[in-house]
C-alpha cells in the first residue's frame, strides 16, 4: 500500500463515499426502468465529455462520464490510483454493462511510484473444470456450432468471472480503500440512474433480438419493450442491491453461498422467453468454479524502444509480447526520416510478423509453455525483421519464426503461413488512472462480445461473459489456445505502462478485440517516431494488420493513405463486424506524464461517442 496515501480513508468517510442507504423508492424501482428525468429536479448527473484534460494533481480517463467522474471523486478525497481505478470500474459496470462488469474479467497493470516497479494482475476468465474439449460441437449434428448466434448467444460460452476478484486484489495490493467504500460511487450510480446516450441505446438495438431471448435481459435492458431512449435516465437498482451485498459480505458473497448457484444455474439452464428462435446451448459452470477461481499476479512484459521501457500484460494476455515484438522489429528502421506512409508501411508489416508468432506460440501459460522472453528478444527480431521489405507488402499471412533457434541473421525462407481465426469481439472498456504520488493504473476490463452471452443473472442486474469465445473454435492438439479445463483463454488485451529514465512517461489501452494490439502499437508509434502530441497520436485514424490478406482500416485512414499504401502492395478493407454497424477501431484512452508533474489525459474525441478524461487541478 502507499503508506503516504494512507490519511484518505478519513477523508473518504467524510465525502460520502462509503455505501449509503438507497434513495426513497429506489429498492422498489422495476429494473431497467428508464424515464425523463424531472424537469423541477437540478441534473447531477455527469454527462458532458471532454476529451482532453491537462493539470495536476491526478487524472483519469475511461470512455464515460459518470466513471470519470467517479475517479476523480476518489482522487480528490485522497485515494489513489488503485482506488480511482476500482471506482471507476465499478461505475463503468453500471454505465457500460454490455462491455464490463462483474460478470467479466480483465488485465490490471499498476505501476509503484514507490518501488518503481511495474505489477500486473490477469483477471481473466476461466473455463470450467468440467468443460470437454469438443465443447463448442453440436452433439446433434456432430458439427461445430455457428459462431453467431449459437456461440456468443450462450451458456457454454460462459467463463468463471474474474473482475471482482481483480478488484479485490488490486486493493488489498495497492490502494487505501475497502472494496465496500470502492463500490459506494457505482452503487450510487445504480441508484439514481444515468442519461442514456446514443451509444448505449445503440448497443441496446443492435443486441435486440439476442436480449429478448432471455426472460431476465428483455426485462432489463429492454423495459416497455424497446430500448431505453436517448435522454432518459436507466436505473439499475438490483445491481446497486448486488454491490451492497458484496459490500456487506465481501467477495465471498459472490464466489460462494445463493449468488454463485444461481450464476451457474443460469449458464446451466439459461432461463430464455418462450417465443425466441435463437439456440441457446447450455454452459458448463459450476459453483465449484466460482469457488475455485484465483487472480494471478505475475510479471510485466517488459521491451526497450528509442530510450523508452515498455510494459505490458503477459500471457495469458498476447499484447505485451505481440506490441513488445512489433515494437523491437520496427526500432530497427528510422521511422522518424520516412514519409507517414512508409512509416505505416513498417508498422503494418511488424504488426502481421508479430501476430504470425502471437497464433501460433502465445497461449495460457498455466497450459502451454511460452517462450515470452524469446519472442522479446532484440536477436530474434532482428531475424524476424529480414522478411520486411521496405518498398512492397509480403503476401499474407507470413509464416512464424522460430523462436527455439535464432541468431539474428537473414536467411531465405519458403515456409508459408497460416492466419488465425479471429473471434475476439470489438467490444471492452479501458481506464488510465493517474494520483498525486505518481502511481499509474491502466486496466482493460470486458464480458467479450457486446453484450457478453446475453444472459443476465436473475435479480442480479449484471450480463455474464462470453469470453470462452476467444478459445479457438475448432479442437487442436497443437493450438497453444485449444480448449482445456480451467485454462484462461488467449486475449488481446494491452494495458500498457510506458517509462523514461525510471519514471511514467505514458500510460495506454483500449477496447477492439484483436485490434486493440494495433491500436496501442499504433499510437505508440503515432507518439514517439512520428512526432503527434498525445491528443493527435489517440486521433489519428487507425487501421489494423493482424496477419490477414487485408488490413483492416477505418475509412479516414483509407481516404488519406489508401493510394500510397495500395502502391505498396497492401489491400485495405473498411473497419465493421457482423454485430454493429460501427466503423471505428477502439475506444483508447491514454495519460502523458509531462514536466513538472504536468499530466494531460486524453480519451477519444469522436469514436464511441467521445471519452471523458478529467484532471484533479486543471491548468
Amino acid at each position: 500500500m502507499h503508506l503516504l496515501a494512507r490519511p484518505a480513508l478519513a477523508t473518504l468517510a467524510t465525502a460520502s463515499l462509503v455505501a449509503a442507504p438507497l434513495v426513497a423508492g429506489a429498492a422498489q424501482a422495476r429494473p431497467g426502468t428508464a424515464d425523463k428525468p424531472s424537469a423541477s429536479a437540478p441534473d447531477l448527473r455527469p454527462t458532458a465529455k471532454d476529451p482532453t484534460a491537462i493539470g495536476k494533481g491526478g487524472a483519469i480517463t475511461t470512455v464515460d462520464p459518470e466513471a470519470s467522474a467517479a475517479g476523480l471523486k476518489v482522487l480528490k478525497a485522497g485515494g489513489n490510483a488503485v482506488d480511482a481505478a476500482v471506482a471507476a470500474a465499478a461505475t463503468l459496470g453500471v454505465t457500460e454493462p454490455y462491455s464490463a462488469g462483474i460478470g467479466g474479467g480483465g488485465y490490471f497493470v499498476y505501476y509503484d511510484a514507490k518501488s518503481g516497479k511495474v505489477r500486473t494482475l490477469d483477471g481473466r476468465e476461466t473455463a470450467p473444470r468440467k468443460m470437454p474439449q469438443d465443447a463448442f460441437i453440436d452433439p446433434a449434428t456432430g458439427k461445430a456450432y455457428n459462431f453467431t448466434p449459437e456461440l456468443v448467444t450462450s451458456g457454454v460460452s460462459v467463463g468463471t468471472p474474474g473482475t471482482l476478484a481483480t478488484w479485490d486484489k488490486a486493493l488489498a495490493n495497492w490502494g487505501t480503500l475497502s472494496l465496500a467504500d470502492a463500490l459506494a460511487p457505482a452503487t450510487k450510480v445504480a441508484t439514481r440512474g444515468f442519461k442514456v446516450d446514443e451509444t448505449f441505446r445503440q448497443q441496446t438495438l443492435d443486441n435486440e433480438e439476442r436480449f429478448r431471448a432471455f426472460k431476465d435481459t428483455k426485462k432489463l435492458f429492454l423495459p416497455k419493450g424497446d430500448a431505453p431512449k436517448v435522454g432518459s435516465i436507466f436505473r439499475n437498482p438490483e445491481l446497486a442491491a448486488t454491490y451492497d451485498l458484496i459490500a456487506a459480505r465481501g467477495t465471498s458473497a459472490f464466489y460462494r453461498g445463493p449468488l454463485a448457484r444461481l450464476m451457474s444455474d443460469a449458464v446451466r439452464k439459461p432461463r430464455t422467453t418462450k417465443n425466441t428462435k435463437l439456440p441457446t446451448p447450455k454452459g458448463y459452470l459450476t459453483p465449484r468454479d466460482l469457488r475455485d477461481y484465483k487472480v494471478r499476479s505475475q510479471r510485466a512484459t517488459r521491451t526497450t524502444y528509442r530510450g523508452h521501457d515498455v510494459y505490458g500484460m503477459a500471457p495469458s494476455s498476447s499484447g505485451g509480447t505481440t506490441v513488445g515484438e512489433a515494437l523491437n522489429i520496427l526500432e530497427r528502421y528510422d521511422l522518424s526520416a520516412m514519409t507517414t506512409e512508409q512509416a505505416l508501411h513498417h508498422y503494418l508489416e511488424a504488426s502481421a510478423l508479430a501476430f504470425a508468432d502471437r497464433g501460433k506460440y502465445v497461449g495460457d501459460p498455466a497450459y502451454v509453455d511460452v517462450p515470452v522472453k524469446r519472442l522479446l528478444d532484440d536477436t530474434y527480431a532482428a531475424e524476424r525483421a529480414c522478411s520486411l521489405n521496405p518498398a512492397k507488402a509480403a503476401t499474407k499471412p507470413v509464416a512464424a519464426g522460430t523462436p527455439t533457434s535464432y541468431d539474428g541473421v537473414c536467411s531465405p525462407t519458403t515456409a508459408k503461413g497460416q492466419t488465425d481465426t479471429d473471434t475476439e469481439n470489438i467490444s471492452t472498456t479501458n481506464l488510465t488512472v493517474a494520483d498525486k504520488w505518481g502511481n499509474v493504473v491502466e486496466y482493460t476490463l470486458t464480458i467479450e462480445q457486446t453484450g457478453g452471452s446475453g444472459i443476465t443473472v436473475p435479480g442480479h442486474g449484471f450480463l455474464l461473459n462470453n469470453e470462452l469465445t476467444d478459445f479457438s473454435t475448432v479442437y487442436d492438439a497443437a493450438d497453444p489456445n485449444r480448449i482445456q479445463p480451467g485454462k484462461r483463454p488467449r486475449s488481446s488485451m494491452s494495458p500498457t505502462i510506458v517509462l523514461k529514465d525510471g519514471k511514467p512517461f505514458l500510460a495506454l489501452g483500449s477496447p477492439g478485440g484483436s485490434t486493440i494490439i494495433t491500436t496501442v502499437l499504433q499510437m505508440l508509434v503515432n507518439r514517439i517516431d512520428l512526432g503527434m502530441t498525445i491528443e493527435e497520436a489517440i486521433a489519428a485514424p487507425r487501421a489494423s494488420q493482424r496477419n490477414t490478406a487485408s488490413v483492416t482500416a477505418e475509412p479516414a485512414f483509407i481516404a488519406a493513405y489508401g493510394p500510397a499504401l495500395t502502391a505498396l502492395g497492401h489491400t485495405l478493407a473498411p473497419a465493421g463486424d457482423a454485430f454493429t454497424s460501427a466503423s471505428e477501431i477502439g475506444a483508447a484512452t491514454a495519460i502523458e506524464f509531462g514536466a513538472k508533474s504536468r499530466l494531460t489525459a486524453v480519451a477519444e474525441p469522436s469514436r464511441r461517442g467521445k471519452g471523458s478524461a478529467r484532471v484533479v487541478d486543471p491548468r
